[in-house]
């Protein structure tokens, strides 16, 4: 039994980690804020503090990266998901327009669910 208890754990921490990226459509600057520990509960029911990007992204965001690293996902498994913090990663807006325009854009809610579905990535617009 406990062996089986163990492989459980291993396959559990060794499985694909959480990750989400998010593009605005601007293009992005070399300026990022990194926070690799946003305090997160209960499996993320509790998230974690907005990163206030307006001081350091003067023109604005390009990117918004968040997942789990290894480390970020062992903390979540040995406090059984009380304490689940994720790594956050905010790419600066470089205030030029974007040049590639190869993701589609989505503006209904049955694109946005569509697109979702598919797993490949997109624009979703801000206005």
């Amino acid at each position: 039994m406990t062996r089986h208890a163990l492989l459980a754990a291993t396959l559990s921490l060794l499985a694909g980690c959480y990750h989400t990226t998010i593009e605005t459509g601007r293009a992005p600057s070399p300026q990022q804020i990194d926070v690799p520990w946003a305090h997160s509960f209960l499996y993320g029911l509790v998230p974690p503090e907005v990163v206030d990007a307006e001081e350091e992204c003067s023109s604005g965001v390009a990117r918004v990266e968040t997942q789990l690293s290894f480390l970020n996902k062992l903390s979540g498994v040995l406090t059984l998901g009380l304490y689940s913090p994720m790594h956050v990663t905010v790419t600066c807006a470089s205030g030029e327009e974007q040049q590639d325009a190869s993701l589609p854009v989505v503006r209904t809610e049955r694109e946005v669910a569509a697109a979702l579905r598919s797993g490949e990535p997109f624009l979703l617009p801000l206005d």
